[in-house]
């Protein structure tokens, strides 16, 4: 368990830096300057709480399953964004004021990009587990 939380945890980081570069490179910034937060890999570790949810839910079908990802991975990011508001003064990914913000925390334009990651989450997840398994752990 503790491996899979280092696991997500490292393959969030990956994904964000790819992310934010690839935004740089639409933005002009043939660098590709990519980047993340410490904060955020504890952040990503906590998909190994849904590892619960995806056993639970597998049976649905695919948009039901990516609509319950992307509510859940919003419920996480806000409560971790504003706990790390009162924290630390700031909220790292701050969204700003656009019209689909919620306080600068979370962007509700986010949910097709976070179903999908949500989804993409059931694939590490059982690669993970039949690791362990044929692993004997």
């Amino acid at each position: 368990m503790i491996i899979r939380f280092f696991i997500y945890g490292l393959v969030g980081w990956l994904t964000e830096i790819l992310w934010t570069g690839f935004g740089s490179l639409m933005s002009g910034d043939f660098t590709m300057r990519g980047w993340t937060y410490i904060w955020m890999f504890p952040i990503y570790g906590l998909l190994l709480f849904l590892e619960r949810v995806h056993d639970h839910i597998r049976h649905l079908p695919v948009v039901v399953r990516g609509g319950i990802y992307a509510l859940l991975i919003l419920t996480t990011e806000f409560i971790t964004g504003w706990l790390l508001q009162e924290l630390i003064g700031e909220c790292p990914w701050c969204y700003g004021d656009g019209p689909y913000t919620i306080y600068g925390i979370i962007n509700l334009a986010y949910i097709p990009v976070w179903s999908l990651a949500g989804l993409a989450f059931e694939k590490l997840h059982d690669y993970l587990i039949a690791k362990e398994i044929s692993s004997g752990q």
